[in-house]
């Protein structure tokens, strides 16, 4: 059902605004909210406290070695994460990802005493673990939002990663400060075990296994989703259809030029300003935290703007997601390079600020569409997505390094422009090759299994 039919249709819920936990959807929604947050305050937690580890080790340990081993771990659970999550529920394997890498971080400090190998080893499992979350959740919409709704509950979900990325600097560093670093491990481990106990008792992996939802609800979800939210022991995926289709190949590279494009416009930005204009921002400070803020405020227009165009009729599937992403990467393109091109501290966080709340608007394009395609292999899919985001996380910091070896501004430039290409290259592909439609091979697969039941059912008799 597309999203103008799924509008027409009613929960049967008449319940104020504020009274969010009326609609089952609506928890699961806040659930994986916070789900995020937990995975960017585990994540991080090397990140806000190695420089004090360091100095109360009396070490002096690579932190780019000892921060990116986390993403060699999520390099290799993606894609099996997906499966996972379709053959064992999406919530199960969800509630093992997350109490995986919230156990790990509470031991992080034991590790840190035993060496930089140990640490190094425990942010590969945390990787590992990590690595099945984002694609379970992906799982998790297919089955629980309508498509009406589908773009901002999966934006309001991704809200979750700035606001865990804005804790995990705040908090992080008011307890290096007034307690110990060794008390962020244990506090936001501790807060992701807390979060897995809530997920258990709370979230299912679909409506039909929900015994507190109401009828009326249950009922408008499946009939919109169809038998999307099947048993997911029963999903077979086709996966010649995935690993052959131009289409999850555009999401892909999309993905990749997306991070790669973000590592640059928030992470290495800050370097930039040192290096380039002698202007070290505050870790927490203000101006450090207005491209998260803004890119917060670019989610929450995102998610409603591309539902509201679909449910309008304004603009098919395929419109939507190619012109989000195909903008975001324009905007980004243009808003980055005058950043670092205006050599002002001032003005440069400004356009910056600007690029990264535009490049938001791209989650509600790439990552949505594979919804769209294939509601049931969502997950994987996007496993295949994420697969190629991460390795953008791994090489984009090495290339900007060698490529910085002076830090002078012509090196910084190179950077950008590289950063440029890859939004062009990203914005081409993604334009002429992604699609909003559910994909043939999933039809045709659609029709095989029917095939089959039919024969089943005829042999039986």
């Amino acid at each position: 059902m597309d999203p103008a039919q799924s509008s027409m249709l009613s929960d049967g819920i008449e319940a104020p605004w504020w009274k969010l936990w009326a609609k089952r959807r609506n928890v699961v929604m806040l659930m994986a909210f916070f789900c995020m947050q937990v995975v960017y305050l585990t994540r991080l937690s090397l990140n806000v406290t190695v420089d004090a580890m360091k100095a109360d080790l009396g070490q002096s340990w690579d932190n780019e070695q000892l921060e990116s081993s986390f993403f060699y771990g999520m390099l290799v659970t993606q894609i099996p994460g997906g499966f996972l999550g379709s053959k064992f529920g999406c919530t199960n394997v969800i509630t093992v990802g997350i109490a995986g890498t919230s156990v790990l971080t509470i031991f992080t400090p034991l590790a840190a005493y035993g060496g930089a190998g140990w640490i190094i080893a425990v942010r590969v499992l945390q990787g590992m673990f990590q690595g099945v979350v984002f694609p379970c959740l992906l799982d998790l919409w297919a089955r629980w939002a309508p498509p009406s709704e589908r773009t901002n509950r999966v934006m309001v979900t991704f809200v979750g990663i700035i606001v865990g990325t804005l804790k995990a600097m705040f908090i992080g560093e008011l307890l290096v400060e007034s307690v110990s670093w060794e008390s962020v491990f244990y506090i936001f481990g501790g807060a992701g075990c807390l979060w897995c106990v809530a997920w258990i008792k709370m979230i299912r992996k679909s409506p039909d296994d929900d015994r507190s939802i109401t009828d009326g609800e249950k009922e408008f979800i499946m009939q919109t989703l169809g038998n999307v939210e099947g048993q997911s022991g029963d999903v077979k995926h086709p996966w010649k259809g995935i690993f052959t289709s131009t289409a999850v190949l555009a999401c892909a590279i999309a993905g990749f030029c997306q991070n790669w494009g973000l590592v640059n416009t928030l992470n290495m930005f800050p370097t930039f300003l040192k290096d380039t204009l002698l202007y070290e921002l505050s870790p927490t400070g203000f101006l450090t935290t207005l491209p998260y803020v803004s890119a917060i405020k670019g989610l929450t227009i995102a998610g409603p703007l591309a539902d509201r165009l679909q449910v309008k009729g304004l603009q098919t599937a395929t419109q939507v997601r190619r012109n989000f992403t195909c903008a975001s990467f324009i905007a980004q393109l243009i808003f980055m390079l005058a950043g670092a091109l205006v050599l002002n501290p001032t003005a440069a966080i400004i356009l910056m600020t600007i690029a990264v709340a535009l490049g938001s608007f791209a989650w509600a394009g790439y990552v949505v569409n594979l919804l769209d395609m294939s509601p049931k292999s969502a997950g994987v899919m996007m496993g295949v997505v994420g697969t190629f985001g991460t390795v953008a996380d791994i090489v984009s910091p090495v290339v900007t390094g060698s490529l910085t070896a002076n830090k002078t501004v012509e090196e910084w430039n190179v950077v950008f422009f590289v950063t440029a290409g890859l939004y062009l290259l990203g914005c081409a592909v993604y334009w002429f090759l992604a699609s909003g439609e559910l994909q043939p091979w999933v039809v045709e697969k659609r029709a095989r299994d029917r095939q089959n039941d039919q024969s089943a059912i005829k042999y039986s008799v």
